[in-house]
C-alpha cells in the first residue's frame, strides 16, 4: 500500500489533496476500518483535515482523547479498546478500537493520521508500523 500511496502522491503539490487522495486510498485498502483522516495542529489544536467516513470532531484539544494524547507526546497511540481509554473521544459511536500516527514535517509535529473501527483490537503490530510508514510518506509529500 505505502509504495501506491508513494505513486499516487508525488504528483501533488496542494497540502489538501496530498490529505485527501492519502485518506481516500487508505480507505479503500484497509479492511475494517469506519473511520479515517487527519487532524491538522494549529495554534496549538487540532483541526479536521480532509477524511473518509462519517461526520467528524472539528476540534481537538491538545492533549484530549486519543489524537490530543497523541499530539502531546508526539508519539503513536493504539488503542484496542476505546471504552477503556480516559477520555475517549466518540465522535462515531460505532468506533471500538483507534490508531493515531503523529505526522512529523521538519521535525515539527504537522497532525496525525486517524483510524478508527467497529471491530475490537483491530489494529496489530503489523498495522502499526504500516500506518507509521505511510505517516512518513504523507510527510515526504507535505514536504516539497
Amino acid at each position: 500500500m505505502n509504495q501506491y500511496l508513494d505513486d499516487l502522491l508525488a504528483g501533488d503539490r496542494f497540502e489538501m489533496s496530498v490529505l485527501a487522495n492519502a485518506s481516500a486510498l487508505i480507505k479503500q485498502m484497509t479492511e475494517d476500518i469506519n473511520w479515517v483522516g487527519f487532524y491538522i495542529l494549529k495554534e496549538g489544536k487540532l483541526y479536521l483535515g480532509p477524511f473518509q467516513g462519517k461526520v467528524a470532531c472539528n476540534v481537538i484539544d491538545v492533549g484530549k482523547g486519543v489524537c490530543g494524547s497523541s499530539a502531546k507526546t508526539g508519539k503513536t497511540i493504539v488503542v484496542p479498546d476505546v471504552t477503556k481509554f480516559p477520555g475517549h473521544i466518540a465522535c462515531d459511536e460505532a468506533s471500538k478500537s483507534e490508531l493515531v500516527v503523529p505526522i512529523f514535517v521538519n521535525d515539527k509535529l504537522y497532525g496525525v493520521l486517524d483510524l478508527d473501527s467497529a471491530s475490537l483490537n483491530r489494529f496489530k503490530e503489523k498495522e502499526v508500523r504500516l500506518f507509521e510508514e505511510a505517516a512518513q510518506v504523507v510527510s515526504k509529500h507535505l514536504n516539497k
